[in-house]
């Protein structure tokens, strides 16, 4: 039987629901169809990132209806609300990327506002894309409000002669079209068939590895990541979320008492686990920042460093997010790294429940197709690796799943590029040569501005056949999609007078993915007469408007590329006034 909250003295929406001062407010309350009763339950946002911009979000709207049924037989009332997105397939390849990973900081704010604006006493949020996910998820931490994370789910693979597609698939055979090796023909085909409904990307790309680290910090109930955006069942995790936001409310269980350093560490188990993408790098950071933990990609890499891969997921393997939720989904991997010693137990969960009482509920095991157990991992080592070296003092990452063992090292001449259309334009013209380290500088959060992911450049690489025959190293980011010996995340930027902006053609780089290091051939002297020569950062076209003023905010990307002191400059929790 559902609590049913009757004392609001402590709740936030106390001031504008409370007491004779409030009847204005009330009587808007009362406009929008609200009972008295209503009108004196808690307040619960339900924040959605739903638009028409891509498949991603669209199904949002639905499972939001259902989330606001478990809230009302909770007795919380609900109050519906939207934030942005970006999504990064459409943004991708253009100067659109560079609106992407500003729009988490966007998503975080607008719902931080919105929270503190109305009064709301808890959070549902709802989330689909990239950015969208860690935004909502930041936005929980820093209001540390009791609150539930919901993903709106992959979507479904496509089929093409006999196998699963993914849009993975149709940025690479962009690149066959260029090398010629695909008709245009052939492409129109699978341009549609790729996407053949609502949900997120189906590779264990940015969406689906930021939806495992929701199950696993502990802001969403087991297993709801897993089922594809079209299912029907999705939104029975929906309306189970509402009512576990009211339980969570009851028991004044908030967001800080679910995302503590440990848990953080358990997340980065499962993106290592599962072959995730290297923006997790970005993001756990992002949202510890939120609770006042520092918790670097230095922290991140040293996980990933000892922590087995034994989940075949695309890009680096063979199956999409659809197989993982019928193997068992994340709460399966959470039991085969438990078993090995490898998660806290001892950490809270949307549910009420530790995460090691969530695990002892679990009965199945890993299949051995797409979840493999953890005693016969396909490597023993995450499939992301940390690199640092003289040309990356903060450190930089790459994703390494799905990659052999003698392809784990790559030592060539630099090819230098000022942003990623000169790069892309080298590459679509193939007037680059086997062998290189190609670099692209200038793409970091200062100096894009926005830190652009390079998924459009890469794919075209492999879409080439050139995939493992050179590497590429930015001070941007790559799509979860990505694949192949791509270094990013190098700090610091080329904008804030990092070495990547001292480098040269010809210049020897060499990177050791194993060792965990990447060096440029120069000595510290060398470097340093370099770095006295230097003009300064690349003047960019934003002047004014958002991208400005991230540019001017955004911090380090080793520590989150954030633009706020985080918990540690707080004067108040928002939940306590």
């Amino acid at each position: 039987m559902d609590a049913k909250i009757t004392d609001k003295s402590r709740l936030p929406s106390r001031h504008v629901s409370e007491g004779p001062a409030r009847a204005p407010h009330r009587s808007y309350m009362y406009a929008m169809g609200l009972s008295e009763e209503e009108i004196h339950r808690p307040y619960v946002g339900v924040a959605t990132c739903w638009n028409e911009a891509a498949p991603c979000n669209i199904a949002l709207n639905r499972q939001a209806q259902a989330a606001k049924l478990g809230v009302k037989a909770a007795n919380g009332t609900p109050r519906e609300f939207t934030t942005i997105t970006v999504t990064d397939g459409i943004a991708m390849g253009h100067e659109g990327m560079r609106s992407s990973l500003p729009s988490r900081e966007a998503i975080a704010d607008t719902v931080e506002l919105t929270m503190r604006g109305h009064c709301y006493d808890a959070l549902v949020g709802l989330a689909g894309c990239d950015k969208s996910l860690p935004g909502m998820m930041m936005a929980m931490v820093r209001l540390n409000v009791p609150s539930v994370f919901l993903y709106g789910g992959s979507i479904l693979p496509g089929r093409h002669e006999g196998r699963d597609l993914t849009v993975q698939d149709l940025f690479e055979a962009v690149g066959k079209n260029q090398a010629g090796t695909m008709s245009a023909e052939q492409l129109d085909v699978i341009e549609r068939l790729a996407c053949p409904s609502a949900g997120a990307c189906g590779g264990q790309f940015t969406a689906n590895t930021m939806a495992c680290v929701s199950e696993a910090i502990g802001l969403a109930l087991f297993n709801s990541s897993g089922a594809p955006a079209p299912y029907e069942s999705r939104d029975q995790y929906a309306e189970a979320s509402g009512r576990a936001v009211m339980n969570l409310l009851e028991r004044n269980i908030r967001a800080r008492d679910i995302v503590t350093r440990k848990a953080l560490e358990n997340a980065a188990r499962v993106v290592a686990a599962t072959g995730g993408s290297t923006n997790a790098g970005l993001h756990l950071p992002a949202i510890a920042h939120e609770a006042g933990i520092t918790f670097t990609l230095d922290d991140v890499c040293d996980i990933f460093r000892d922590t087995p891969y034994f989940v075949d997921l695309k890009p680096g393997g063979q199956y999409v997010a659809k197989d993982l939720y019928e193997a068992g989904g994340v709460p399966v991997v959470l039991k085969e790294l438990a078993s090995a010693g490898l998660i806290h137990e001892d950490c809270m969960t949307a549910s009420g429940r530790t995460i090691g009482e969530e695990i002892a509920l679990i009965t199945r095991d890993p299949d051995g197709r797409v979840i493999h157990p953890i005693s016969a991992p396909l490597s023993p080592t995450g499939g992301v690796a940390g690199l640092k070296g003289n040309l990356a003092p903060e450190g930089a990452i790459v994703k390494v799943a799905g990659m052999e063992d003698d392809h784990l090292r790559f030592s060539g001449p630099a090819r230098v590029f000022e942003s990623e259309e000169d790069c892309f334009a080298a590459v679509k013209a193939r007037s680059y040569r086997e062998g290189e380290v190609l670099v692209i500088r200038n793409e970091g959060p200062a100096g894009g501005p926005g830190m652009r992911e390079m998924l459009a450049t890469t794919a075209a690489i492999s879409g080439q056949g050139m995939g493992k025959k050179v590497a590429l190293i930015t001070d941007g980011r790559f799509s979860g999609a990505t694949r192949g010996f791509c270094v990013g995340h190098v700090g610091p930027e080329a904008a804030r007078g990092g070495p990547i902006a001292l480098v040269r053609d010809g210049d020897v780089i060499t990177i050791d993915a194993a060792a965990g290091t990447i060096e440029v051939d120069l000595s510290d002297e060398e470097l340093e007469r370099r770095r006295a020569e230097w003009n300064g950062p690349r003047e960019t076209l934003y002047g004014s408007g958002a991208l400005w003023k991230y540019a001017q905010l955004v911090g380090k990307t080793c520590l989150g590329a954030v633009t706020h002191p985080g918990a540690a400059g707080e004067r108040h929790i928002y939940a306590d006034l």
